[in-house]
């Protein structure tokens, strides 16, 4: 009976999927951050309140996913390394602090506090991936960026910034510290095209 018994234990347990070998445990999974501050030139003063719109992010760039590419229009992602929050919403200090760093406006908010500006910058995210088509591998960001005068309710100006950046090493580690420094080239071209364009505002 007590062998019996045993018997139907064992496949209760293998029926109901459990097992009494212990499963291997799964790698862990390593988060990066998006965290620069580039050098930019002191600009003249302007009597102007600059609010930074939210990013937007174009598809295969809105998740936490750190996508590559091995291959010509195919995207891939790293199994165990992710951004630890999506790009879009990591650029967003980085932009307002980019651009504040300019002390060409009178003061830099985000948009969403609904405080009144004279201009609008609009961005989105294009691309931002680590390719393997060449070697070194290469951080790949592409950001579009829009100027608008927010009581003319018109475009100033437009820009379509985009950095390839040499990675250190062949792994996503690589990545990450070649998409820093992509995207903290790419901040200073953003900030050079919002005082220049701004000039055609009227404070």
């Amino acid at each position: 009976m007590i062998r019996r018994a045993v018997l139907v234990l064992a496949g209760s347990l293998l029926g109901s999927g459990c097992s009494l070998v212990p499963s291997a445990p799964t790698d862990p999974v390593s988060l990066h951050v998006l965290d620069v501050r580039p050098v930019v030139a002191a600009a003249p003063r302007r009597d102007l309140v600059l609010a930074i719109s939210a990013p937007q992010a174009a598809p295969g760039v809105d998740s936490t996913d750190m996508i590559y590419v091995q291959k010509a229009h195919a995207l891939d992602r790293f199994a165990t390394h992710r951004w630890a929050d999506t790009p879009a919403r990591m650029l967003y200090p980085l932009l307002t602090r980019t651009l504040e760093d300019t002390g060409s406006f009178r003061a830099v908010v985000q948009a969403s506090s609904g405080l009144p500006a004279d201009l609008r910058l609009d961005t989105e995210i294009v691309r931002l991936r680590q390719s393997f088509l060449a070697r070194p591998s290469r951080a790949e960001f592409a950001l579009r960026t829009q100027l608008v005068s927010v009581p003319g309710r018109r475009v100033l100006a437009t820009r379509y910034v985009e950095v390839v950046q040499e990675a250190p090493s062949e792994d996503a580690a690589g990545g990450v510290t070649a998409a820093n420094a992509a995207v903290e080239r790419a901040l200073a071209q953003v900030a050079a095209f919002c005082v220049e364009a701004s000039t055609a505002a009227r404070p």
